[in-house]
């Protein structure tokens, strides 16, 4: 499949700022499963390109004249394949065990153990587990747009029964976290197809051992289905805070106006 992607995101503010410094992940990963036939990130300011240490394609903006709006701007052709059986092959110099450390945003609470104990074995699980467990997720925590924001935490999702994507991402690490399986967040693009559902997406990826596998397995809690040729991955890291497509800090501005589009078209 070819994903035609246009993402736009729009920063206005109230007074002028002396500076701005964004993190992008916003290049999409060098994976088996996807490949850039096309890419343009625009963006205002000085850029600075990079890899971090999750092997992401990272991109450092700074804005140091004073300026009272910004626009960034990715957008390109990835033609995707679907994953047999949602496993990835682990080209990663990274042990898997550094996902399995908790983090703010994913700290077990008595409630989590609970739920991850009604799916997950210690140390090891299967696919069938794991999917298990997203459908529990599913189940627990209704999809509703606005519901939470980016600094809630797993366990706060959890209580109130509402959340989105990275909520559901989030409990479904700080489930495997509490039984000593790896698993990490990943941030992307989805084809939203007929649902309400944002084209900017997150899931997580799990080590699944299976009789005939081990090793990654992506899956995405939100729809309870393992990732298919409708994803594009821009990002993995331990939360969302390590994989965000846009996150940064200013230096004045007043009250800040974002806004976010993002296009999906499947060719």
């Amino acid at each position: 499949m070819q994903l035609n992607i246009r993402h736009e995101t729009r920063y206005t503010y109230s007074l002028p700022l002396a500076y701005t410094i964004q993190q992008l992940h916003l290049t999409p990963r060098v994976e088996a499963q996807q490949h850039v036939l096309s890419w343009q990130l625009s963006t205002p300011g000085h850029v600075h390109a990079y890899t971090d240490a999750y092997g992401n394609l990272s991109h450092m903006m700074t804005m140091d004249t004073p300026h009272q709006a910004l626009s960034i701007v990715a957008s390109g052709v990835i033609e995707t394949t679907a994953p047999d059986r949602g496993r990835l092959p682990n080209g990663d110099t990274l042990s898997p065990l550094i996902f399995t450390v908790p983090t703010r945003l994913t700290a077990p609470t008595p409630a989590i153990l609970e739920l991850a104990a009604s799916c997950l074995p210690d140390g090891r699980a299967a696919t069938r587990d794991l999917m298990c467990l997203a459908e529990h997720i599913f189940g627990a925590v209704r999809y509703q747009s606005g519901a939470t924001g980016v600094e809630t935490t797993a366990s706060a999702a959890l209580a109130l029964g509402e959340g989105v994507c990275q909520d559901h991402a989030h409990l479904f690490l700080a489930c495997c976290h509490a039984h000593g399986i790896p698993a990490r967040y990943v941030s992307g693009y989805i084809d939203p197809e007929n649902s309400d559902h944002a084209a900017s997406h997150a899931w997580v990826d799990a080590w699944a051992d299976d009789k005939d596998y081990s090793g990654w397995v992506s899956i995405d809690v939100t729809h309870a289905r393992l990732m298919t040729d409708a994803y594009c991955r821009l990002a993995i890291g331990r939360d969302y805070d390590g994989a965000a497509p846009v996150r940064g800090v200013r230096r004045g501005g007043g009250v800040e106006s974002l806004s976010v589009d993002v296009q999906i078209v499947p060719q």
